[in-house]
């Protein structure tokens, strides 16, 4: 039995649904595994055509649980050896697959987005293929400002170079209204309407017959393919190792261990004021 999200079906309709609302549906081992487990299930059952991915609580998806991560690499430190590159890219390489599920089914994928939907929670939702989310929501790539790059390298696909680069290059906060407007997620809604208007877009598809909207959904994807997505999110994932492997990458792990993870992420985004450090 999942214990970090459950399913339900309707009108041909699989909604996953992520539901360690207490830990703003920060990221796991568990929840990659049962993710990429809910998603294969959805894509093979003959009587869904949609899934429709959500998640419960006052966040979509904040990141990695970064208590786990951190203290993960700090044990680095302490090894005989030096830190593998490949290894570690190997081992990421495990979270992008699972997030990419999202792209490669052969259904089409939905998002409703409330709440937080920053860092590695960005991995997952830009895989989808279409993104709803509440007029509260927030996006953004923090660890690009230090300790990451984003792995599944979506941004450029859905902003184009320039947009990609000015979000990127800072690490900006973006608002849902502020993400429409941009096209990096299809609309906001008011928060209370999210739930219903997704659903409805999903039941809406659902009434397509299911080869169509494979095909549909192939015919778009292909042009991100020969655009060479599988190679940027090669390089994604290997520079996200990369960057939590630099002098600053590993002065943060240091410094979590010292003043805790929240405070060292307030650290970082209070020059930006943005984030966990926006004026209240």
């Amino acid at each position: 039995m999942p214990e970090t999200l459950r399913t339900e079906t309707e009108a041909g309709v699989r909604s996953i649904i992520l539901s360690r609302a207490a830990e703003y549906n920060t990221i796991t081992l568990a929840l990659r595994d049962e993710l990429g487990a809910a998603i294969d299930e959805a894509d093979e059952d003959p009587e869904v055509r949609v899934i429709l991915l959500r998640a419960e609580g006052p966040a979509f998806c904040a990141g990695y649980g970064l208590d786990w991560s951190t203290e993960l690499q700090a044990t680095e430190a302490a090894m005989d050896r030096v830190w593998d590159s490949v290894m570690d890219m190997r081992e990421m390489s495990k979270f992008v697959d699972t997030y990419m599920k999202l792209w490669y089914a052969t259904k089409p994928t939905i998002s409703a987005v409330q709440g937080w939907c920053i860092a590695g929670g960005t991995d997952m939702v830009l895989c989808s293929d279409i993104i709803i989310a509440g007029e509260g929501a927030s996006f953004g790539y923090p660890p690009s400002r230090v300790w990451g790059t984003p792995t599944t390298a979506m941004w450029v696909y859905r902003l184009g170079f320039e947009k990609a680069k000015r979000y990127l290059l800072t690490g900006d906060e973006i608002r849902a209204k502020e993400a429409t407007d941009i096209g990096l997620i299809l609309e906001c809604v008011p928060d209370d309407k999210l739930l219903d208007h997704a659903t409805a877009l999903a039941r809406r598809m659902a009434q397509v017959p299911i080869n169509q909207l494979r095909m549909l959904k192939l015919l778009c994807n292909q042009t991100a393919e020969n655009m060479g997505i599988n190679s940027t999110r090669t390089l994604g994932t290997l520079f996200d190792g990369v960057a939590r492997h630099t002098q600053e990458g590993r002065d943060f792990v240091e410094r979590s261990a010292t003043i805790g993870i929240r405070e060292a992420v307030r650290e970082r985004d209070n020059p930006f004021g943005d984030y966990g450090s926006r004026p209240h």
